[in-house]
This record gives structure tokens, C-alpha cells and sequence, in this order.
């Protein structure tokens, strides 16, 4: 699950020629922003060191102690150069710690009119120290906005900010459990996956047969007390289209059923093969369970898109915000930078940011019929700011390859049923030639907001996936 507050060790490095001053001053400055800013930190007592900072290779033992006792609440390391710093200090810290957690590496900026002996940082040429000790060990880091700036700029904050993204995509994507509820449609081999490549990437399917989930939902009653409070949630979720009380019920039946078999087995999102056994067998559609558990913050991607939901799981914790899987559907007209993105939908409501229809299945419903396919979210997508972003196991290969980038949803009306989403991407044939050409598949997670920044460096820096960026 994504974090509510989250934890770092922070590593103040200095030299014993430069000013220790600056250090103990900066050791206050930065505990007290990130305390502010709502993170947790983990730092050697300033006692346990000559100058309550990290110098040299005895200090590194202790502070890689202290780092490895916390190993299972530090989800990055923060290091600050306040002058120079001592790289030994700094990389055996880490290294002996044993953390594999992303690094945030800043340094202080030199004031001109303060380069005086006692004053000077030269934290501009440490870090070209520190940062070339990383790469000969082999530890991965970030890199700040700029090479250098001051503890109170709005740099810092900002950097730590994004840092915090990738910290939680990068821990929320290792050891995950993902459910995999019924088989994919026949009629789409394009949502084919390999649960072995995924596997050496420390991510666990789980799968589950429908018939288990329907059997489990038939055997809870009509008027168990959690039924009727599913079936009041599901009524506040949005205007049901539905007068048939009996159809919502049925509707909770299954969603409580999937949650209770997500519960009983760890799992954290989820998959589903949304058509069509479900309507056939049990008489309803699985979007609007999906819908809600994705605004719980645990994406559920259709017909059992493994890899969708991934993605859309990515993209939640970096924004920290529900995500959705979206079809890349239509030309809008002859814009060539503009495409129209549907679903069904299983779109959360507040990626909606709009009125929300719960009916029935508008394709889908020709052919199964309006009685059975009850469970739709309807309506068009709000006008804002997205970042999209897919991942696909290449089998040919043996990786997993993504793209990503970042567009606006827009307010053009279009006049297609179910969920509506009419996004403008610049260079958007050219995304589209890579996508084909690269085999990419025709569904896309996206959240709203600007995070493509984050997930390209958790994603190609820390997780070593390669990564296409489109511009």
C-alpha cells in the first residue's frame, strides 16, 4: 500500500579542513524542513561523531549501524553536502548499511562574497567526488535540479518532493503481489504477458479462477449487513441508472468477494477478466468494483491486463493519486495531436473529476444483453494535466520495456458512450509509430497531474527497465 508518511536517512557529510560549522548548521536546517515537509528521518545522534556529522570511515560504521537496524522503514538516503564532505564517509555508509534504496545526493551553494578560509563550501567540487564513488561501487543515485543551491530554495523542496516519488514507486514496485482474477478474453492475445520475467523483477501474479470469485459471491447473502452497506456505497458512488435494488446487491456481492480474496491473499492490485464470464455466469460487470477499489488507491486493470495494472500502480505512487487503464480509441478528427481515450469504464471517480453514470455495458450490452451487464462508470473525463505510462515483458528480449510521457486531458465534447477521456499529446504520431513498431499494446494507464519526471528515473535509473520518454 502507498505510504502515509514516509521515512529517510540523511547523511550530513563534511571535511575536517573545511568549516564543520556549516554542517552542524545545515544538520539543523535540513531535519527541520523534512520534518516540516512531513517525512520521518534517521540520522547518527550528533554525539556519536567528533562533529555530530558523517567524516571518514569510522563515522561510516556507525552510521551504516544505525542505517542497517532501519532497513525495513528507509525507503531513501539523503545526503547533503554542506562544504566538501568526505566521500569515504559518505559511500561506506551506504555501502556497509547494505540499503538498495534510492540516494538523493545535494550540495550546498558557495555565496560570493563568503570564500574566505573559514567560510568557503567547495561543496560544487565534492560532489564530483561523492557522485564518482557511487559509480565506481555501483550505487545508483539522483541528481538534483541543479549541480548546486541553497537549503532554502525552492529547488530543495521540490527535489525532495520528486525524490519522495521515486522512493515510494521503487519500494511500492518491489515484492508486489498482483491478482490475477480469471483468464484473459479469448479475443485478446495483445493482453498476453510473462509472469517469469515479471518474477525476476521481484513482482508475484497470483491467479485465481472466476468461477472461485462468482461461487464466493453467491454464497454471501442478499442481507448481510456489509451487502447493504456495499450497496449504499456503491449508490453514493454515482447516479445509478439502475432502479433494481437486486441488480446493485449483486453487484456488492461480487466486489465483496474480490476484496475478500484480495485480503485473504495479500494481493495489492488486481487484474480481472472483466468480460465475459462474468455477465454470462454471474449476471453483472465487474467495472464499477474495479472503479472503486482503484480510488482505494489499488488499480484493477480489464481483461486481466497484468501489465496495465502494473502500470497503473506505478503511476499512483508517484502522484499518490487514483489512477486508470484507458484505450488509445479514436482520431479526433484531423488532429493529429489530439486521440480519444475509452473504457467501458473502471475509471475511478476521481479521475472522472465529473459527474458519474452507473448503468450498463453500452458495447458489451448489445450482445449480453442490458439485464446482465449492470456495473458500467460513465461519464467524460475533466479537463487537466496527465502523465501516461505503460509497461509490456518483451519475451523476444527477456526485459520489460515502457513509455511514458505527459499530455492534457482536454474539454473537446465527443458523443461515444462509456468513459471519455480526449487527450492532446504532442508529437503524437510519432508516439503511435514507436508504439507499433516496439509492439506496444493498445491499452494505457494514466493519472492526473505531472509525474513522468518521477517515474523515469525510478522506473530506467533504479529499477533498470528501459524506458522510451516521448517529448
Amino acid at each position: 500500500m502507498i505510504p502515509t508518511k514516509q521515512t529517510f536517512g540523511v547523511i550530513i557529510a563534511t571535511r575536517n579542513i573545511f568549516n564543520s560549522k556549516l554542517a552542524t548548521d545545515a544538520r539543523i536546517k535540513v531535519l527541520d524542513k523534512l520534518d516540516k515537509m512531513g517525512f520521518n528521518t534517521i540520522i547518527l545522534p550528533s554525539e556519536e561523531t567528533p562533529t555530530g556529522n558523517i567524516e571518514g570511515y569510522a563515522d561510516a560504521i556507525k552510521c551504516a549501524e544505525l542505517f542497517r537496524k532501519n532497513q525495513d522503514v528507509i525507503e531513501g538516503v539523503i545526503v547533503v553536502l554542506p562544504n566538501f564532505g568526505d566521500e569515504l564517509g559518505v559511500v561506506n555508509s551506504i555501502k556497509m548499511s547494505g540499503l538498495k534504496v534510492p540516494i538523493l545526493v545535494q550540495a550546498v551553494d558557495d555565496d560570493n562574497d563568503k570564500v574566505d578560509v573559514k567560510s568557503r563550501r567547495d561543496a560544487f567540487c565534492g560532489k564530483l567526488s561523492v557522485c564518482n564513488n557511487f559509480y565506481q561501487y555501483g550505487i545508483k543515485f539522483t541528481d538534483t535540479t541543479y549541480h548546486t543551491y541553497s537549503l532554502d530554495s525552492k529547488e530543495f523542496t521540490a527535489d525532495i518532493l520528486k525524490f519522495a516519488g521515486i522512493c515510494r514507486v521503487v519500494k511500492g514496485l518491489k515484492g508486489l503481489r498482483v491478482g490475477a482474477i480469471g483468464t484473459r478474453p479469448i479475443g485478446f492475445q495483445t493482453m498476453r504477458f510473462s509472469e517469469k520475467i515479471l518474477q525476476m523483477c521481484d513482482i508475484t501474479i497470483v491467479p485465481v479462477d472466476m468461477s472461485e470469485i462468482i461461487a464466493a459471491a453467491e454464497k454471501i447473502s442478499e442481507t448481510d449487513p456489509v451487502v447493504i452497506e456495499k450497496v449504499e456505497a456503491i449508490q453514493n458512488y454515482g447516479s445509478c441508472s439502475i432502479v433494481h435494488k437486486g441488480k446493485i446487491a449483486k453487484q456488492a456481492r461480487f466486489g465483496l468477494a474480490v476484496e475478500n480474496w484480495i485480503h485473504e491473499n495479500n494481493i495489492v492490485i488486481s487484474a480481472i477478466q472483466c468480460w465475459e464470464s462474468i455477465e454470462k455466469n454471474y449476471g453483472c460487470a465487474a467495472c464499477v468494483t474495479m472503479s472503486m477499489m482503484g480510488e482505494k488507491l489499488m488499480p484493477s486493470a480489464c481483461e486481466v491486463d497484468v501489465a496495465g495494472t502494473i502500470s497503473m500502480y506505478a503511476l499512483a505512487l508517484a502522484a499518490k493519486t487514483p489512477s486508470a487503464i484507458l484505450d488509445w480509441n479514436n482520431n479526433f478528427a484531423e488532429d493529429r495531436n489530439k486521440v480519444v481515450c475509452t473504457h467501458c469504464s473502471n475509471y475511478p471517480k476521481s479521475f472522472f473529476q465529473n459527474e458519474i453514470e452507473i448503468g450498463t455495458l453500452d458495447v458489451l450490452g448489445t450482445v449480453l444483453g442490458d439485464e446482465d451487464t449492470f456495473g458500467a462508470v460513465k461519464g467524460k473525463v475533466a479537463a487537466g494535466d496527465m502523465t501516461y505510462f505503460r509497461i509490456s515483458t518483451d519475451d523476444m528480449k527477456g526485459t520489460i520495456k515502457t513509455y511514458l510521457g505527459e499530455g492534457t486531458m482536454t474539454d473537446d465534447p465527443y458523443g461515444m458512450d462509456g468513459g471519455i477521456a480526449v487527450c492532446e499529446i504532442p508529437n503524437l504520431q510519432n508516439l503511435m509509430k514507436y508504439m507499433c513498431k516496439n509492439g506496444f499494446e493498445h491499452h494505457v494507464a494514466m493519472v492526473r497531474g505531472n509525474v513522468a519526471e518521477i517515474l523515469e528515473e525510478a522506473i530506467g535509473n533504479y529499477l533498470g527497465w528501459e524506458v522510451y520518454s516521448h517529448k
